[in-house]
């Protein structure tokens, strides 16, 4: 009997083991089991959407919260959602499914009154991101994608400043960077970066490929300007809607907290055809999406 690795003896641990390993070693919070039932439902012939409805009702504040993003403008629905029920039949289980990670993700961290900035700031950005998409994108990208990757982009902020005590600072650095990459910077500091954890998070929550892609890329320059290399073009446009809402939200506000426009910006701008000289134009119609309460 051999104790090679990959024997019977010491069989190798398999890929999806070792990724479970690194995930709950990071702190990546595990899959909702509302994810899963929702999964499973989609998966039938013939979903019980009152069942899925008996079952996000049974949370008001989720309950609330999905009735409240079926009706965002961007959806475009005529009248207004006033129930789990119609939220679901008007959404359908595969946006709905990802409307609920979204607004779960936030309650999985501890409050505090950093990360309540650091939500409140995903929102808006998921917000005018999903408008966008609508207004820059002629329709090559969905609203609800759009949104969905709003929310998500950042998700491996929170994991990390949970992990690591000296991350704050290693944030603060990053964003103070006006050269090398904002994961170049994590990458020297602690074992991992943000865009890599948060692609693993939605990987493991089942969001769509094209989102977790942008998600792992959205601080790589070189996926905005070389068609040629992954991630997909849907996962290309979602970085730059989405950097583009950033930006466009500091412009605004006139607080800049990065310097990512001046790295991913002229990319960005090429990809969505937009040219600087429109921005302008861009932000002054964007205005009331921005200052929207949430």
């Amino acid at each position: 009997m051999t104790s090679a690795a990959g024997s019977p003896a010491n069989p190798a641990p398999s890929v999806d083991a070792l990724l479970e390993t690194s995930m709950r070693d990071i702190g990546i919070p595990p899959r909702p089991t509302i994810l899963d039932r929702i999964a499973t439902e989609m998966q039938k012939d013939d979903p019980d959407f009152k069942r899925l409805a008996t079952i996000i009702g049974a949370d008001v504040s989720l309950s609330a919260s999905l009735i409240k993003t079926a009706n965002s403008p961007f959806f475009g629905f005529r009248s207004r959602v006033r129930s789990v029920s119609e939220a679901l039949m008007v959404l359908g289980l595969d946006v709905a499914s990802r409307a609920i990670a979204g607004i779960i993700l936030r309650k999985v961290f501890p409050n505090s009154l950093h990360l309540e900035r650091f939500w409140d700031a995903s929102a808006r950005i998921a917000r005018l991101s999903g408008w966008l998409a609508q207004k820059v994108t002629d329709h090559k990208l969905r609203p609800d994608d759009a949104y969905t990757f709003g929310l998500f982009r950042d998700c491996g902020i929170p994991v990390l400043l949970k992990r690591f005590p000296g991350y704050e600072k290693v944030l603060d650095q990053a964003n103070r960077e006006t050269d090398r990459s904002f994961t170049a910077i994590e990458d020297a500091q602690i074992p991992t970066n943000h865009a890599m954890v948060g692609c693993l998070l939605a990987q493991s929550w089942w969001l769509p490929e094209e989102t977790c892609l942008a998600i792992r890329h959205h601080h790589d320059a070189n996926v905005l300007e070389t068609p040629s290399i992954s991630p997909p073009l849907t996962s290309r446009y979602r970085i730059a809607i989405a950097q583009f809402a950033e930006h466009l939200i500091q412009r605004h506000s006139g607080l800049s907290h990065t310097n990512e426009w001046p790295k991913l910006g002229p990319g960005c701008l090429r990809l969505l055809g937009i040219t600087e000289e429109e921005v302008d134009g861009v932000l002054a119609d964007a205005i009331p999406v921005i200052e929207a309460e949430d």
